[in-house]
């Protein structure tokens, strides 16, 4: 193992910060985790497996302190839009099937890269197209979450097609469900806006929870999540005729998942803090994916968001992650039936609230400067 390898230089005063940000951030990554697997169209099991094995396989190899890998807003829509290419309206088994696959194929293409010396590549990915492509991304999942905040079925189909199906279908919305999606954004919304330390995914989870057992939700027409399967997840082998078909889809998800994990890792860097080795993180982000691909997992990565908070809560070191992953697993053995009363609404509103962020108006202003800057800089160099 590298000299450098974290836990040989484990300081024992670290484990405190350590243990608060692990705990703080498994508020916010599980249920984030979940709704990632919904906007992937996977069972949402899937999500909290990502949540742990990529987790603790990144924590071990990985070199940025901060960063919290399960999975991302961007992966997950990219993930679904493969799925829905090649296994549409196939039974759960099979959409894992293909899950896996590619998680299996995108740690092949990230440790392949990492071997080829490739990191410097990170440096040519321009910021404005990076902000334009989250943008497409946010408002492709929103529009794909609004049949579940009205409680109707449509037809899937391209983008403009789900717009008029959904038009198409209003007349259905479920009052009950809609009342309850409105209620879950007021209440994510307000909780970010003053109170913003409080996990707010966490809070509107568990009120949702608490609703459906006290007020019978299902009775009233709100579907819930259902059925999870209890414990962790089971060993599975990826479907290798898939791989010619979904390399090209892997490919761009790899490079997606490097780009985000590189640009969530070098945002939160102490002064002090050593910049993360490009290639090591290559290395680590396949092997957590292509590991995880035997696990039931889907293509990972880092997480700007939950990054954010590992961050902010004080943690020292890669512990952190490993903290949240071992809450994780408290969840899967012994939590599945209460996250289970889990309505869909309220995980949609997540889903929500989470991709409106990449529709942030200061990206695109800060992107433009920034474009209008170096052309000056051009025009007037000598």
């Amino acid at each position: 193992m590298n000299i450098n390898w974290w836990p040989l230089s484990y300081n024992r005063k670290w484990l405190r910060f350590d243990l608060i940000a692990g705990l703080t951030s498994a508020a916010v990554v599980i249920p984030k985790a979940m709704a990632f697997a919904v906007i992937a169209g996977l069972p949402v099991e899937v999500g909290l497996y990502t949540a742990l094995v990529p987790m603790i396989i990144y924590a071990l190899l990985g070199t940025s302190k901060q960063l919290s890998v399960s999975t991302t807003t961007t992966i997950a829509i990219l993930v679904a839009a493969e799925i829905a290419a090649i296994a549409p309206n196939a039974a759960p088994n099979e959409l894992i099937t293909v899950a896996i696959t590619l998680a299996f194929m995108v740690g092949a293409f990230l440790i392949l890269a990492s071997f080829l010396r490739l990191g410097f590549l990170a440096n040519f990915i321009s910021a404005p197209v990076l902000t334009g492509f989250k943008a497409g991304i946010a408002v492709v999942i929103i529009v794909d979450q609004i049949p579940k905040l009205l409680g109707i079925h449509i037809t899937k189909g391209n983008f403009i097609q789900n717009i008029l199906s959904i038009a198409h279908h209003l007349p259905a919305t479920s009052i009950a469900t809609l009342i309850l999606a409105i209620i879950s954004l007021i209440i994510i919304f307000g909780t970010e806006w003053f109170f913003p330390r409080v996990p707010a995914p966490l809070l509107i989870i568990i009120l949702g929870i608490f609703g459906a057992i006290m007020l019978n939700f299902h009775y009233h027409g709100i579907k819930l999540v259902g059925a999870i399967p209890t414990g962790l997840p089971s060993f599975s082998v990826v479907k290798l005729s898939l791989l010619q078909k979904l390399w090209p889809g892997a490919l761009g998800i790899a490079l997606m998942s490097f780009m985000e994990s590189t640009a969530a890792s070098k945002a939160f860097l102490a002064h002090n803090d050593p910049i993360p080795n490009s290639n090591r993180e290559l290395f680590a982000l396949g092997a957590a994916n292509l590991i995880g691909s035997f696990f039931q997992v889907m293509p990972s990565g880092g997480g700007t968001t939950q990054t954010v908070v590992n961050n902010r809560a004080g943690a020292r070191s890669q512990a952190a992650e490993l903290i949240t992953a071992a809450f994780v697993i408290l969840v899967l053995l012994f939590l599945t039936q209460l996250i289970s009363k889990i309505p869909y609404a309220t995980l949609a509103a997540v889903v929500v609230a989470t991709s409106i962020v990449l529709l942030n108006p200061a990206d695109f202003y800060a992107g433009t400067c920034k474009h209008q800057v170096r052309q000056f800089s051009k025009t007037h160099s000598i």
